[in-house]
């Protein structure tokens, strides 16, 4: 009979969960188990045993290796889905304590984005793979050696390459941070100079082409972006005329009181939409289907 033991402080509920769902999976190759719980002083231990048998002793030792990797895989994601987040508060409080608490619980709430991979990216997902395989290998190893482990001690002191990723992880949450706190100070700046201006136009229309190129119109629906790209071209020293920058400043310039943003499915940059809606906070209107949206889409159609 061999068996591993998982020291536990507190309740074992949730560790006796993940092992006793990853271990059903032995019942297809026909190797006996099991798990019982022992409760001393306020630590929990969960003994898991493979029993087959003092006869087959060649069985036995291949079954607990098929155990070894099956509680190995429990206890990644047990430590994955219950430490993490302890992890990188604890990370964040340490290596960035300069933040104050609301700063640093937004920091942390960036890093859980990035390692539960909300945003879907490939990166993200290569690296949910990563840092379970790399507890999964740890915990391999230490099962070759020991037979009993005590996870809060397994998690400070032998998961030094899993905690170095969770501390680059909260470098990158940092970095976002301090980009998305930049960029609202700029908003709030963009947004002071359009409020103390008097408003030279009423209303704007924008509309954009299939190039990303933008064409500016008056209230009555002449098109002034000649004189637009005349001003921003005097204001810049040289280089290419940067459109979305030249369409910001245009706006920010005359300061309507109201911009029609027509074939808004044609913008490819929708951070600078989503930037003129903020600076212009109440004043934008997304258009989509009006006569000149439909002329616009048309033009945009024979010049591809």
């Amino acid at each position: 009979m061999q068996f591993l033991c998982i020291g536990v402080n507190g309740s074992a509920e949730a560790v006796k969960q993940h092992i006793t769902n990853e271990l059903r999976q032995l019942k297809n190759r026909k190797i006996n188990y099991s798990i019982n719980e022992i409760n001393s002083e306020g630590s929990t231990s969960i003994i898991c045993t493979v029993n087959d048998g003092r006869f087959y002793r060649e069985k036995s030792i291949e079954s607990y290796k098929v155990l070894k990797k099956y509680i190995s895989n429990a206890l990644a994601d047990y430590i994955i889905r219950q430490y993490e987040e302890r992890l990188l508060t604890r990370i964040i409080n340490s290596n960035y304590c300069y933040f104050n608490s609301l700063e640093r619980k937004e920091i942390l709430a960036k890093a859980l984005n990035i390692i539960r991979n909300d945003d879907k990216t490939f990166f993200n997902s290569l690296f949910q793979i990563r840092r379970r395989n790399v507890i999964i290998r740890r915990l391999m190893d230490y099962f070759d050696n020991s037979n009993s482990i005590i996870l809060d001690g397994f998690v400070n002191f032998r998961l030094k390459e899993y905690i170095k990723d969770l501390e680059e992880i909260v470098d990158k949450a940092v970095d976002d941070f301090l980009m998305d706190r930049e960029y609202r100070e700029f908003i709030r700046l963009l947004r002071y100079f359009v409020d103390i201006q008097e408003p030279k136009i009423n209303t704007v229309h924008v509309l954009v082409n299939y190039e990303n190129k933008y064409t500016i119109l008056d209230e009555d629906k002449n098109e002034i972006t000649n004189e637009c790209v005349q001003e921003y071209v005097n204001e810049i020293a040289e280089g290419e005329i940067n459109y979305d920058d030249l369409l910001v400043s245009s706006l920010i310039t005359f300061a309507p009181r109201k911009i029609v943003m027509h074939s808004t499915g044609q913008f490819r940059n929708k951070e600078l939409l989503e930037t003129i809606k903020n600076v212009f906070a109440g004043r934008v209107v997304l258009c989509q289907d009006c006569e000149l949206c439909l002329i616009n889409a048309a033009k945009s159609e024979q010049k591809k």
